[in-house]
């Protein structure tokens, strides 16, 4: 007898935390980028705050993807930083992720990871996590220090550091769960994949 053919599921992300984060799941997937100006998108909505953007900007991810691909459920994820009423978008230089950097030393700030799916027109899941950082106090010749070890890639993340890698040593304390401050709040999303037959252990 036929067995049915599994759903096709996409993420709709370049970011390699979050491949790297399904895929040690055992979850099967395409990664498909969204190819969006999320500085218009999030310019042009009413939203200001951090965490609202966010989920703002995983749906229509989620929904630009999937417009190309209805028959698939398609994962928008984006993640934001507030540190006060400041927003932070990545860093598109050394010299803007320095001073990014250094407003951040000897302060907590909130990232906020959004995750939506969708399948068709329809959102079929959307969930928010946040986590509180605290970024150590830092002299200039230890950001400078940062910046040289890490190189690049202080602008493939918001804020300048990935928690797995060199930019743990930027923080005195963390609040939060440790897949949220990766970009990809896991467990309520795996709850969702494997209650549509598209993760294992279901």
């Amino acid at each position: 007898m036929a067995t049915r053919a599994a759903a096709r599921l996409i993420l709709a992300s370049q970011s390699a935390s979050r491949q790297m984060l399904l895929r040690r799941a055992g979850v099967t997937f395409e990664a498909l980028p969204a190819d969006l100006d999320e500085r218009a998108i999030e310019q042009s909505s009413s939203l200001v705050e951090a965490s609202q953007i966010a989920a703002l900007l995983a749906r229509e991810k989620a929904k630009h993807v999937g417009r190309a691909h209805p028959e698939a459920y398609v994962i928008g994820a984006d993640q934001t930083l507030g540190l006060g009423s400041k927003i932070f978008a990545k860093a598109e230089s050394r010299a803007e992720a320095r001073s990014q950097l250094k407003s951040m030393c000897g302060q907590t700030h909130e990232l906020h990871s959004a995750v939506a799916v969708v399948r068709g027109e329809s959102i079929l899941f959307e969930t928010l996590s946040s986590a509180r950082m605290t970024v150590r106090p830092l002299t200039e010749a230890q950001i400078d220090a940062y910046l040289d070890l890490v190189g690049d890639a202080v602008m493939a993340s918001v804020g300048g550091y990935q928690l797995e890698g060199a930019g743990v040593h930027l923080f005195e304390k963390i609040e939060g769960d440790y897949f949220t401050i990766l970009g990809l709040p896991l467990l309520p999303l795996l709850g969702f994949l494997r209650g549509h037959g598209l993760a294992p252990l279901a």
